[in-house]
């Protein structure tokens, strides 16, 4: 009898040991994919420059460069000119890495305002420094493009509120879908000035800037609003004190400046 008990026992506890769900291994599993999406994230961040290819939504003229830049999930591609101080366009918005698959959801582009709201996916991979895209008709090679450096900006910010003369602060609403946003590698930047509800685009710039010692400095090299800007360079204060960018300063206009930015990361 005891016999039979025991056998039976085991045969219980091996079948509960089969039928128990595996669950101790999954938060290491989604630790794992949480961490490997950091690091592609890590890997792709920054400005890269076209080399070759076959570009999206308008080929580059001879001549022009393209840019593009990958921070905090947002990107922006840039067309330009800078010896022929010419602005062609630009496009971007946040962008997603799976499974070795890059997809965009466009926010703004001013080659192709139609586009504004789509998502596009492409396949990369990221070989000996540099960085393939290929999708329906696009096939880009892009290499690094800045320098590497400790910057306290790096990142996208969203601006979120512009102060008075006497110090006082206006907040700026983050929840419509209005938005000007400066985005900014190692050692490049880009601002931009658009509305993805109607689609409409205000304006754009970028070029290099340093941040040292509490000084920004912008080095032009495309404007959309004034060619003639291309090649100036703008000097103003920065600090970044409670995770916000308070910067001031005299704008490209001559008016004087005191706004303050936030990490889109911190606005979600």
């Amino acid at each position: 009898m005891s016999f039979i008990l025991t056998n039976t026992l085991h045969l219980a506890i091996s079948l509960l040991s089969v039928c128990a769900p595996q669950a101790a291994a999954q938060p290491d599993s989604i630790l794992v994919q949480i961490g490997q999406k950091t690091q592609l994230q890590e890997q792709l961040k920054g400005a890269w420059q076209l080399g070759s290819g076959t570009t999206q939504f308008a080929s580059l003229p001879k001549g022009a460069t393209a840019i593009a830049m990958m921070e905090d999930g947002y990107f922006t591609v840039a067309y330009f000119d800078e010896a022929g101080k010419k602005f062609i366009g630009t496009y971007g918005g946040t962008y997603t890495l799976q499974n070795g698959k890059l997809t965009q959801n466009l926010e703004y582009n001013t080659l192709d305002t139609a586009a504004v709201g789509t998502t596009h996916t492409l396949s990369y991979t990221l070989k000996n420094g540099q960085l393939q895209l290929k999708g329906n008709k696009v096939q880009e090679t892009w290499a690094k493009a800045d320098k590497i450096s400790n910057s306290p900006l790096e990142g996208t910010w969203r601006i979120t509120g512009r102060a008075e003369e006497g110090g006082k602060v206006n907040p700026i609403h983050t929840t419509g879908t209005r938005k000007t946003l400066k985005i900014l590698s190692g050692n490049r930047f880009q601002w931009i000035a658009f509305d993805s509800g109607n689609k409409s685009f205000s304006g754009t710039g970028g070029g290099t800037y340093t941040a040292e010692n509490g000084t920004y400095t912008e080095y032009i090299e495309f404007f959309s609003r004034d060619s003639s800007r291309v090649g100036a360079s703008l000097s103003f204060n920065f600090e970044v004190k409670d995770g916000k960018w308070h910067h001031s300063g005299t704008s490209s206009t001559g008016k004087p400046i005191n706004e303050v930015w936030e990490r889109i990361s911190t606005l979600k």
